[in-house]
């Protein structure tokens, strides 16, 4: 039974800046790939920023890079993304999802294999 619960949503100005949390429980969290995934009203899902299972490699949309920056503590079972200099169009649903163990993260992002999903915190990012 993994869970995945997002945290930290909530509506800001542009320029400002919010810190998301995903709190996990039900896998051994230091041993997947975990990712920010935003979806916005009409469009797909966009994923954000990716990060190895020891928090070494990270990987950034270039829509986020620069201002953007996923962490986590496995210690205490929690991803997190620092969201700097927010603009309008950072405005969507972000969830947490974790990678299977069993497939390449190249190959889990391009079928999307994804297994585990909260269920996303909102961000909205308005003058």
């Amino acid at each position: 039974q993994v869970q995945l619960v997002e945290s930290g949503g909530g509506t800001v100005g542009p320029g400002e800046s919010l810190k998301l949390s995903c709190a996990a429980s039900g896998l051994i969290f230091n041993l997947h790939d975990m990712s920010w995934v935003r979806q916005a009203p009409g469009k797909g899902p966009e994923w954000v920023a990716i990060i190895g299972p020891d928090g070494s490699g990270t990987w950034y949309a270039d829509s986020v890079k620069g201002r953007f920056y996923i962490s986590r503590d496995n210690a205490k079972n929690t991803l997190t993304l620092q969201m700097n200099s927010l603009k309008p169009e950072d405005t969507a649903l972000y969830y947490c999802a974790s990678a299977p163990l069993d497939k390449p993260l190249a190959v889990v992002q391009a079928q999307n294999l994804w297994d585990h999903w909260g269920l996303g915190t909102q961000v909205t990012v308005s003058a």
